[in-house]
C-alpha cells in the first residue's frame, strides 16, 4: 500500500475534526432539547425561578389580530412586567388577518420564522401538520421547563387531548379561557311584539310556529305595513330542536358516544320539513338565500322600526342596536321529542389549541418554553384575557377580582380586545380560581354567563375539534368541497320545494357517489384518535 505524505495525513485529520465539530454544532442547534447550548450560555439560563436569564435577551414573537385591532394590547402592564421579571424582551410582529393569508404562504414556503408563533389565528392545524419540520415538538419542554402547563394538563386532561397531533406529539400549546358559557347562540325574540299581541314566550316548535305566524300577519311593530320578518336566517341553530347540535360546522355530531354524519339522518330530514313549513308560509326571509351579511345586518338595525322577530344570538345587543331593549333571550325551544337541545359544550366553550408554537428557527427553545409557561398562572391568564390588574381588573383585599366597567362609549368586548390578547395566546384559569372572579351580569362576559343559565343544561358533548394527519388534510378538501356544497344546495332546494320524502333516496345516493363514506371514515378515525389520547 502506498504511504501517504505526512501533510496529507494532517489535512485528513483536520477535515475530520472540522466535520466532527460541525456535526456537534448542528446537533446542539437541532436537538430535541437543545439544553447544552442554553445551560452553558454566558447569559446564564435558570431552569427555575426568575429571571429566566441573567443577561437580557430578545425573542421574536409573531401574532395575528383580526381586522384593524392593532397592537394596543402590548401596553398591557403584565406583559411589560413579564419582560422586566424574566429578562426576556419580546420583539412583537403583529399582522392583520386581512392580508395574512398571502403573507403566511410566503413565510411557510421560505421556512424563515420568528422564535415564537402566538395565537390560533396565525397558523391552523393544516399549516402545522404540513410543515412539521418548522415547529419543535414540545413534550420534553413541557416536562422539563413548564411546571404551570404540566399542572394544568393534569387538572384538565382535555388540554392534552386537544393539543396532541396524529403522531402522538405536542407541537402547539393550548388555552383554557376563563368563565366561558357552555352554550353558544341562543334563541332571541322580540318580547315587545309578544306583549302587544298577547302571546306567551314559545316553548315548543309548534308554539314557535304560531308566534311567527302572528308576527307575520298582525303588524306587531305597528307601522301599518306587513314588513315584519319572523325569521331572518337559516342556521344550525334553527334545526337544533331536532337534536342536531353541530358546534364546529362540519356536519358531525356525537350520539351515544359515536360520531355521526347527520345530513343523512332522520333527525335532519325532519328538521328540513320544519324549515320548509316556515318557508312555505312566508315565515322565513324571502331574501334568505340571496342576501349577504351586510344586507342582513341592515335588517337587524332597520332605522324606522324593528322588523326581525326571532333569531339566535350570543346577546340581543350584539345585532339589534337601538332596538335591543325590545328583545329577550329565551330557553331553548323543545323539539318534537319533547326534549331541548343547545349547541355548545357541557364542559365549557373554553378550550383552544395552536395558541403558541416554538419554531425550529428559535436558538434557545428552553428560554421560549419557560417564557410561555409564565402565561399559565391564574393571574397571568386573566390579565391576558381581559386586561391588566389596575387597568381593567381590580384585585380586592379579600383575594377576589372584579372587572371594571369599560370607558363611556366603549363596549366591554371592544375594551377587552384593546387591552389584552383576549382569545389568543396561552392561558389557563382553573375552575377553583374562577370562583374568585366577579363579572358585571349586565354587560360583556358577565351577561353571556347570565344568559347561559337558560341553555347550559341542554348542551350535549359536541363532535370535538379533532386533529387530522397530513394525508387526511390532503384528502379532505377534495371531499368536502363537493359534498358540503351539495348538502347546502340541497338544503335550500328542500326548504323551497318541500320535496323531501320524494328526493331523499336520490340525495343520499348522490352523497355516497361523491365519496361520503371516505369522508366519514376520515372524521371518525380522527375522532377515535382524539378519544384515545391518554
Amino acid at each position: 500500500m502506498k504511504k501517504q505524505p505526512k501533510n496529507s495525513i494532517n489535512r485528513t485529520i483536520t477535515v475530520i475534526l472540522l466535520v466532527t465539530t460541525l456535526l456537534a454544532g448542528l446537533t446542539a442547534c437541532k436537538g430535541g432539547k437543545g439544553v447544552n447550548s442554553v445551560e452553558s450560555d454566558p447569559g446564564h439560563f435558570h431552569k427555575e425561578g426568575l429571571p429566566i436569564v441573567d443577561k437580557p435577551m430578545t425573542l421574536k414573537v409573531l401574532t395575528v389580530r383580526w381586522g384593524s385591532m392593532g397592537d394596543n394590547y402590548i401596553q398591557n402592564q403584565w406583559l411589560k412586567d413579564l419582560e422586566k421579571n424574566t429578562n426576556v424582551k419580546i420583539e412583537w410582529q403583529v399582522m392583520s388577518a386581512n392580508d395574512w393569508s398571502e403573507r403566511k404562504s410566503i413565510m411557510l414556503a421560505s421556512g424563515s420564522l420568528p422564535d415564537i408563533i402566538l395565537g390560533s389565528e396565525t397558523f391552523g392545524d393544516s399549516d402545522i401538520v404540513n410543515n412539521l419540520s418548522l415547529f419543535r415538538p414540545l413534550d420534553d419542554y413541557i416536562e422539563r421547563y413548564m411546571p404551570n402547563l404540566k399542572a394544568a394538563m393534569q387538572e384538565e386532561p382535555e388540554l392534552k387531548k386537544i393539543s396532541t397531533f396524529p403522531d402522538g406529539k405536542i407541537y402547539s400549546l393550548p388555552a383554557r379561557l376563563p368563565l366561558r358559557p357552555k352554550s353558544s347562540r341562543q334563541p332571541v325574540i322580540n318580547k315587545t311584539w309578544l306583549d302587544k299581541l298577547g302571546l306567551k314566550v314559545p316553548d315548543t316548535t309548534d308554539d314557535l310556529y304560531n308566534v311567527l305566524k302572528a308576527f307575520k300577519e298582525r303588524d306587531p311593530n305597528g307601522n301599518g305595513r306587513l314588513d315584519e320578518i319572523p325569521v331572518i336566517e337559516v342556521s344550525n341553530d334553527l334545526i337544533s330542536p331536532f337534536g342536531i347540535t353541530d358546534l364546529n360546522n362540519n356536519f358531525m355530531v356525537v350520539q351515544d358516544g359515536n360520531a355521526v354524519y347527520y345530513p343523512v339522518s332522520e333527525a335532519y330530514k325532519e328538521g328540513l320539513k320544519w324549515e320548509h313549513q316556515l318557508f312555505a308560509d312566508g315565515l322565513l326571509d324571502k331574501e334568505l338565500f340571496t342576501q349577504d351579511e351586510t344586507m342582513r345586518s341592515a335588517k337587524f338595525l332597520n332605522p324606522d322600526a324593528p322588523i326581525v322577530g326571532f333569531s339566535y344570538q350570543w346577546t340581543p345587543d350584539a345585532v339589534f342596536g337601538k332596538w335591543s331593549d325590545q328583545y329577550v333571550t329565551i330557553p331553548p325551544i323543545a323539539g318534537p321529542d319533547g326534549k331541548r337541545y343547545t349547541i355548545g359544550n357541557p364542559y365549557g366553550m373554553n378550550l383552544e389549541r395552536n395558541e403558541l408554537l416554538i419554531t425550529t428557527s428559535c436558538k434557545y427553545p428552553e428560554i421560549a418554553a419557560r417564557l410561555a409557561d409564565q402565561f399559565y398562572t391564574n393571574e397571568a391568564s386573566i390579565q391576558n384575557f381581559w386586561g391588566a390588574i389596575g387597568t381593567v381588573i381590580k384585585k380586592n383585599d379579600n383575594g377576589s377580582y372584579t372587572l371594571m366597567d369599560p370607558p363611556v362609549g366603549t363596549s366591554a368586548d371592544a375594551w377587552y380586545w384593546d387591552q389584552s390578547l383576549r382569545d389568543f395566546g396561552p392561558k389557563y384559569v382553573s375552575p377553583v380560581f374562577e370562583k374568585s372572579i366577579f363579572l358585571n351580569p349586565k354587560t360583556g362576559d358577565g351577561l353571556k354567563l347570565q344568559l347561559d343559565k337558560l341553555g347550559s343544561d341542554y348542551t350535549t358533548p359536541p363532535f370535538p375539534d379533532v386533529m387530522y394527519t397530513a394525508e387526511e388534510f390532503q384528502m379532505l378538501p377534495t371531499l368536502t368541497t363537493d359534498i358540503d356544497s351539495y348538502v347546502n344546495t340541497m338544503r335550500a332546494q328542500f326548504i323551497i320545494t318541500g320535496k323531501i320524502d320524494e328526493g331523499w333516496a336520490d340525495y343520499v345516493k348522490q352523497l355516497r357517489g361523491m365519496g361520503l363514506d371516505k369522508l366519514v371514515k376520515i372524521r371518525t378515525d380522527a375522532y377515535s384518535r382524539y378519544m384515545n389520547v391518554e
